[in-house]
């Protein structure tokens, strides 16, 4: 019996110095019927011509590009178009996947199938190297909405159906910085259901830079859509300024936030770690 295939999305920027080795973690998958689609959004480095070389020599890879910037939004929703997988999953260009991450989820998927996205825990690396786990809550309904996302963004895999049915990825200004938020709000106002792997499938990289990344103008865009998104799910007026939440943590010195996740990542590290003895 062949094996459904997987149809990999990836929006990607200026990541000559990273997208070899994501794709190449692609490539090294126990699971093989795969397609990797990658949207390159008008990148001013080496990275287009780098895609191109890895598409002539395998025919699974596919790169669309793109006139002018558009972000990723919108460049994810033209891999969409082009996909032909009965699951999608998500990657991004600076992160590895483990070798057994598809196979995995594609297992879990076809022996649930009232699962609409599976996702997973993931190793966070940095230029120092790996610095622990961060988990995802393994049973997320709406209700993780109030103070966070149920899913890491890269690190789903859904079915094409659903992608379909949600429409994809809404483009918007305010979702810049969180242009899944919008997309899990919709997930759980049509009453899908998800699921994340506890096991660590995925290495996230997450540096000093990235949180420089973490603008106040993005953040009060996140803000708005966590707002909207609570009216629309019909949250009470009480929960509301939880939505402040990406606000907060902008304005707090981010030694604090860095620190706090760092405590985090280490306890599941040791927690998995002892587990797996």
């Amino acid at each position: 019996m062949e094996k459904p295939l997987v149809s990999v999305i990836m929006g990607v920027y200026n990541e000559e110095k990273t997208i070899c080795q994501c794709i190449d973690s692609i490539l090294n998958q126990t699971y093989t019927n795969w397609e990797f689609i990658i949207c390159n959004d008008c990148s001013k480095d080496r990275t287009l011509g780098l895609l191109k070389e890895y598409a002539e020599k395998d025919s699974r890879i596919i790169v669309l590009n793109n006139d002018k910037n558009l972000r990723l939004a919108a460049s994810l929703n033209k891999c969409l178009v082009v996909a032909k997988g009965k699951y999608v999953a998500r990657m991004d260009a600076d992160d590895i996947s483990l070798p057994e991450r598809i196979e995995t989820q594609v297992a879990y998927m076809e022996n649930h199938p009232d699962i609409d996205c599976v996702g997973c825990s993931r190793i966070m690396f940095d230029e120092n190297g790996d610095r622990g786990i961060r988990k995802g809550i393994e049973n997320p309904t709406r209700e993780i909405l109030k103070v966070r996302s149920p899913f890491a963004h890269p690190t789903i895999m859904m079915k094409a159906e659903t992608y379909n049915e949600l429409k994809g990825y809404a483009v918007s200004k305010d979702g810049m910085r969180a242009e899944d938020l919008e997309l899990w709000i919709r997930f759980f106002m049509m009453n899908k259901k998800g699921y994340n792997i506890q096991k660590p499938l995925y290495k996230y990289h997450e540096s000093d830079e990235d949180y420089k990344k973490r603008t106040l103008k993005a953040a009060i865009g996140t803000s708005k859509i966590f707002f909207r998104g609570y009216r629309l799910l019909g949250f009470p007026i009480y929960v509301y300024p939880l939505a402040l939440k990406p606000i907060i943590s902008v304005i707090l010195p981010q030694r604090l936030i860095k620190e706090f996740h760092s405590y985090e990542e280490k306890r599941n590290f040791d927690t998995f770690y002892m587990s797996e003895k």
